[in-house]
């Protein structure tokens, strides 16, 4: 199971920290990724990160603003979100796969096997 949180509203420049919370499944073998889904446009990975860390995605749209990070200590995953913008809105899910030899990139591509239910980030003035 996958419990998204931390979502809300922000102005335009301002910071979120999303927390994916995990249980029910070794968190050390998994993959962990964060995608949104903004209305009326397709959903999109936006950072993952590989089981152990090792391997590091973000869309071009969010490097340098969004930082993934992965506790397997905690089964905890994080997604700081600075600089925010009009169009980082959008439903963020936490997901996670298990399958091994996939980069990261190809994770957030493509998908990942397990879905929690999303947290809404608002950026408006």
């Amino acid at each position: 199971q996958l419990q998204a949180s931390g979502g809300g509203l922000v102005q335009p420049g301002g910071s979120l920290r999303l927390s994916c919370a995990a249980s029910g499944f070794i968190f050390d073998n998994y993959a962990i990724g964060w995608f949104r889904q903004a209305p009326g446009k397709e959903r999109e990975g936006v950072s993952c990160i590989t089981n152990r860390g090792g391997g590091i995605y973000y869309r071009d749209s969010v490097k340098g603003r969004f930082t993934i990070s992965k506790d397997n200590a905690k089964n905890m995953v994080y997604l700081q979100m600075n600089s925010l913008k009009p169009e980082d809105a959008a439903v963020y899910y936490c997901a996670a796969d298990e399958r091994r030899g996939n980069s990261a990139r190809h994770y957030c591509n493509y998908g990942m096997r397990l879905w929690g239910k999303g947290t809404l980030v608002t950026v408006s003035s």
